[in-house]
């Protein structure tokens, strides 16, 4: 391959045999890095094991002209987690990107969800971005003690389960969003060592988005040739693999990306500020709160479909404008 923006860079991409790893992964290396191809070849649900299809990426890599090798370590396992890190970079020589992307669903409603189901996908999605991260900051630490310049990058991935909720995702959404805390305390902890951490929640067509109910159809590749595919996950990848380049200024950040849309988000802004002369009382909530607390996030905002006021607006603008009845009353009040 040609040299490109991660020439001389090494990667390891979990999660990389299928759907948005696999893109990255074989975006990158179309970028000059060199790929370790990080995945235990199991079901959506987390089920079963397969070299076959990590080799399969790694295979296709080294057909195009790059560099890389298969990897089915067990990210969520802390010593296999480990034991990554030291095949990076005893196959490459060094570590400067870690794409922290596998996962799996379990989705159930909270008043029927297993402790199982609960717990299989805590430990994929947080223990599984947590432990490499843990083990990769270690090596740059150990680089930078020893006087070695440390340009490295974490890629961490979200949802917007986590960031907004998604309705039978409480195991999902409740780890989604603690990756995004992790990639914070990562990002105040690395900088000292050179290491930046940022957040992507990609909106793509995957194993997991085509398994959810309802994703389906909205998911498929258009019929017509030359017409933009808005959920294909290749679509995800420049961002990932420009948030790996050695000089990208990028650190502490969530973007939502999918399709031709980005969005840089600001998860912890704080909305309003109440005080009162001294302790609150109940009364004081009733009359400061009422009416004057946060909006829920909205999944439509993510993922650029109208919510259902904006929805109204569009069908019954004209409406109102007229003085007019609209299903909220004369003039949408």
């Amino acid at each position: 391959m040609s040299r490109g923006r991660l020439s001389g860079r090494v990667a390891i991409v979990t999660g990389a045999a299928h759907g948005l790893g696999r893109a990255h992964a074989l975006y990158m290396a179309g970028q000059g890095a060199r790929i370790v191809v990080n995945d235990l070849g199991g079901s959506v649900h987390g089920e079963g094991r397969d070299s076959g299809p990590a080799e399969g990426v790694a295979e296709e890599i080294r057909a195009r002209g790059g560099e890389a090798i298969a990897s089915g370590h067990d990210v969520a396992d802390w010593h296999q987690a480990q034991e990554l890190v030291r095949v990076a970079i005893g196959a490459f020589g060094a570590l400067h990107v870690l794409v922290n992307n596998a996962g799996i669903v379990r989705d159930r409603t909270l008043a029927n969800m297993s402790e199982a189901e609960w717990d299989d996908v805590i430990r994929v999605h947080l223990k599984g971005h947590a432990a490499p991260t843990r083990h990769a900051m270690a090596y740059w630490r150990d680089q930078h003690k020893q006087g070695h310049p440390v340009k490295a990058s974490i890629v961490h991935t979200s949802s917007v389960s986590g960031l907004a909720g998604i309705f039978g995702q409480a195991n999902y959404g409740a780890a989604k969003l603690g990756i995004v805390a992790l990639s914070r305390v990562a990002m105040l902890e690395g900088a000292r060592y050179g290491v930046r951490s940022n957040v992507i929640s990609p909106s793509a067509r995957t194993r997991i988005t085509t398994s959810m109910d309802g994703s389906q159809e909205s998911l498929l590749p258009p019929e017509v040739d030359g017409v933009f595919d808005s959920s294909d996950p290749a679509n995800v990848s420049p961002l990932v693999g420009w948030l790996g380049e050695e000089n990208c200024p990028a650190t502490g950040q969530i973007f939502h990306i999918g399709g031709n849309r980005l969005l840089s988000i600001k998860l912890t802004e704080i909305v309003r500020e109440f005080r009162v002369a001294g302790r609150w009382t109940a009364d004081d909530l009733d009359r400061e709160l009422s009416g004057n607390m946060a909006e829920p996030p909205s999944i439509e905002a993510f993922l650029g479909r109208p919510t259902l006021g904006q929805r109204l607006e569009e069908l019954y603008g004209d409406a109102r404008g007229a003085g007019q009845t609209t299903p909220h009353g004369r003039d949408g009040r």
